[in-house]
């Protein structure tokens, strides 16, 4: 009998030490993998990099030159994308989180808004092509890539904008309700400025998204690389600008390298800034 208990002992000691060597295996690859990506993009790109890259305008083709005109264009792609998502996503989150918590419609929009975060970017590419270019003549412009992005990362800022509305304890809500608050006061003074960073984290995760999107502003946004003079002009987004110089402009490699570490730097700003909100938001829920 004590033999048997050893030998079970024994087994379920190895399987844990197996179990985590493997956990500790796959968090050592991912980190790797990062570490591996970035030190390439660092090593291709950093002797491109300077003030006069980071200001002038692309020429030949993108071989000489910089992307001054390319970091505006992405910057007023995301302002439309932001402007655009943040009001809608925000809404359907607190629809969803406070008007109809456990309710079939509610399940149903959950259900339609995973369903959309599952389509492929470039769908969503050729979707705005149709809708926005073509049947609202809107062209390629910033504006038609803008929208794109924005029903693109809806999915993203309406799931994870909810979970935060959701976590705050529902004992708020109970105690503002017992002094006689209506549930618009509770919400305005009581349960939004507790989910205020886990809403900025989701912004800043959608922010990161539609940064690194291409396919969906191929077909939008468009190639153009001069310095758009208003939204209905067709810009250059820098995800686009790498592509491009890759796959179209022999001897652009280098170019490109040097835009894919600005496009790299700038997405762990965004996630950094994301981290420090989630740790707010948590330090604030428990």
């Amino acid at each position: 009998m004590n033999g048997r208990l050893s030998k079970g002992w024994w087994m379920s000691a190895g399987w844990d030490t197996a179990g985590t060597a493997f956990v500790w295996g796959c968090a050592l690859a991912a980190t790797l993998a990062l570490a591996w990506l970035i030190g390439g993009v660092l090593s291709a790109g950093a002797g491109v990099i300077s003030w006069e890259f980071l200001t002038s305008e692309p020429s030949d083709a993108g071989r000489a030159g910089g992307i001054g005109t390319i970091l505006v264009a992405t910057c007023w792609i995301l302002a439309v994308a932001s402007m655009t998502s943040l009001p809608v996503g925000i809404g359907a989150a607190v629809w969803l989180a406070e008007c109809n918590r456990d309710g079939q419609l509610g399940r149903w929009v959950r259900g339609a808004v995973d369903l959309l975060a599952g389509v492929p970017s470039i769908v969503f590419g050729l979707f705005g092509n149709a809708f926005f270019c073509q049947f609202l003549g809107l062209g390629y412009s910033i504006l038609s890539g803008g929208l794109t992005l924005a029903v693109m990362i809806l999915p993203l800022l309406v799931r994870v904008s909810e979970q935060g509305l959701r976590a705050v304890p529902d004992q708020y809500r109970m105690a503002a309700a017992a002094l006689g608050l209506s549930r618009t006061t509770t919400f305005l003074h009581v349960v939004l400025p507790q989910a205020v960073p886990a809403l900025l984290a989701g912004f800043l995760l959608a922010t990161a998204r539609a940064l690194s999107e291409t396919a969906a502003l191929i077909f939008t946004s468009g190639y153009v690389a001069r310095m758009p003079r208003s939204l209905f002009d067709s810009g250059r987004a820098i995800s686009v600008h790498v592509y491009d110089l890759v796959m179209h402009v022999p001897g652009g490699e280098r170019r490109a390298a040097g835009a894919a570490l600005v496009l790299v730097l700038l997405l762990l700003a965004i996630h950094s800034l994301t981290n420090l909100f989630a740790r707010q938001w948590l330090s604030h829920v428990t």
